[in-house]
């Protein structure tokens, strides 16, 4: 019997394209406001539905200031506001991905939808966690995610070697004494005043997880910036502390002492900038109300 017209795609491709299309028809497509996104670009005036935009863009492969502002617009809302931006943004990207899924499937003797389901998770990865926002070009650092998980894919295939006994070919392992994992370092970089126990968590998703950064600010209460400055700065003092060996050996009482003094000093800073910003945020309430 002949499937529903409306049975689900196979693709993993042609599943998002479908998942696009239904939040994009009317009569309440997806939009976005391209007034408030205007910073000295080519980008057309008012409201614009996504598929429209997205003409638009393939229409204007030039307007590179604009394609920048739509896509750190379109990242943003897929890493803060729900998977149906992260469905409209890969929906957004799909004559880029489809490009890809061709010219990776030329020779490929596996199925299809192994490589387009790679190149997709390539792209989600970078879109959740991996493409900074704060360099040039996201929209180029997605699609590139992308490719390279695909090629990976039959670069694995066609390197893999079966073998028929793994534990004999390995032989016995010793297990690896965890003294120097970084995350364990970080605790102790905690312990010693380097960083604050409060940043210990935000800071291992950030450099060890490589988590995006907007999401772990929303949720520290502060901007990406804010905690992009942070991050450099504790970066700074671990690797300081390594060079020196105090991460590493024993902290002289001295060196607890400073340590923990300006790891005081910090948290003082801290709360003193807190509650400057809610004095002016109070402040300017006042004056609207008023």
């Amino acid at each position: 019997m002949a499937a529903p017209d409306t049975a689900w795609p196979d693709s993993p491709l042609d599943a998002v394209n479908a998942a696009f299309a239904a939040l994009t028809r009317d009569p309440n497509p997806m939009t976005l406001d391209l007034d408030k996104l205007h910073d000295d670009n080519d980008l057309p005036a008012s409201s614009m539905t996504l598929p429209a935009l997205r003409d638009w863009l393939l229409k204007h492969p030039r307007a590179y200031t604009a394609r920048d502002t739509v896509w750190r617009e379109l990242v943003l809302r897929a890493r803060l506001q729900g998977p149906a931006w992260v469905v409209a943004a890969a929906g957004m990207a799909m004559p880029a991905l489809r490009r890809c899924a061709g010219q990776l499937r030329l020779g490929w003797s596996g199925d299809a939808h192994d490589i387009d389901s790679e190149i997709l998770t390539g792209f989600l990865t970078a879109l959740r966690d991996r493409t900074d926002l704060s360099k040039p070009a996201p929209y180029a650092s997605l699609c590139m995610a992308a490719w390279r998980a695909g090629y990976t894919l039959r670069q694995r295939a066609g390197e893999a070697v079966p073998v028929d006994d793994i534990q004999h070919v390995i032989g016995p392992r010793t297990p690896t004494v965890p003294y120097g994992h970084p995350d364990l370092l970080i605790r102790r970089a905690v312990i010693l005043g380097l960083l604050d126990a409060c940043d210990e968590q935000p800071y291992i998703d950030l450099r060890l997880g490589r988590r995006a950064i907007e999401p772990i600010a929303d949720a520290m209460g502060i901007t990406a910036d804010a905690l992009r400055m942070r991050a450099r700065r504790i970066d700074q003092r671990i690797a300081h502390a390594l060079a020196s060996g105090l991460l590493t050996g024993v902290a002289s009482p001295q060196a607890a002492a400073h340590l923990a003094a300006t790891a005081t000093h910090r948290k003082r800073t801290r709360a003193a900038r807190a509650t400057a910003n809610a004095y002016r945020t109070a402040a300017a309430a006042a004056n609207v109300a008023a």
